[in-house]
């Protein structure tokens, strides 16, 4: 049985995760959040593209996702708290999304093999279309150098799974056979930089303190 600290006066605030990600959405439900889900309909590569072309930090890129996440499903849910979430895999100064397929997953590894990378995760808060707190974090990821029998293999062990996150990797599972150094919060590399998350919430009166 899971033990849930919520704050019993907070009940009549509506919480809402505005993101698809099961990953996201699995965070919080075990850090103990009631809350409902909204998928945001903000085109992510064409933002992207937008972005890396102005020459922007890549920390501006994961702020501005989750910020238009959260801003879209506040404007359609007033006085709710709508959080959005971005993450970013940046290396050798190009920006890496989610892999379309096993081509695009391998190209992708075979780029990060026996290199250093960075997940740069953001979150945003809006309420009544508003953005009231947001956070960046990073975490810093080195690849091992991966053979190409052994690549092979996990492309066939993930299968579509190489679409559900940035790279085409999992770290919490099969993906963890990918690195040989890992520096940064859990949460960060998972894409939700869940404790500032709960300190906001705990501030606000929505998590017991």
């Amino acid at each position: 049985m899971t033990t849930v600290l919520m704050n019993p006066s907070a009940d009549d605030t509506t919480v809402i995760l505005a993101s698809g990600s099961a990953t996201r959405a699995g965070i919080l439900r075990n850090a103990g959040l009631r809350f409902s889900i909204r998928r945001p309909t903000v085109d992510e590569a064409a933002v992207r593209q937008v972005m890396v072309e102005a020459g922007d930090p890549v920390e501006a890129g994961a702020r501005r996702l989750a910020d238009l996440k959260a801003l879209e499903i506040s404007s359609e849910i007033p006085g709710a708290l709508v959080i959005g979430a971005d993450q970013i895999l940046e290396c050798g100064g190009q920006w890496f999304e989610k892999p379309e397929g096993p081509e695009a997953a391998r190209e992708q590894l075979m780029k990060l093999s026996g290199r250093t990378h960075r997940l740069i995760s953001g979150v945003s808060i809006a309420r009544d279309n508003e953005v009231i707190w947001r956070h960046v974090d990073q975490a810093v990821l080195t690849v091992r150098s991966l053979g190409k029998e052994f690549l092979e293999r996990y492309l066939i062990a993930m299968g579509d799974r190489t679409r559900e996150s940035v790279g085409g990797y999992q770290i919490e599972g099969l993906g963890s056979q990918l690195f040989e150094r890992v520096e940064g919060d859990h949460f960060t590399i998972l894409g939700l930089p869940l404790l500032p998350t709960l300190a906001f919430l705990r501030s606000h009166g929505l998590l017991e303190d």
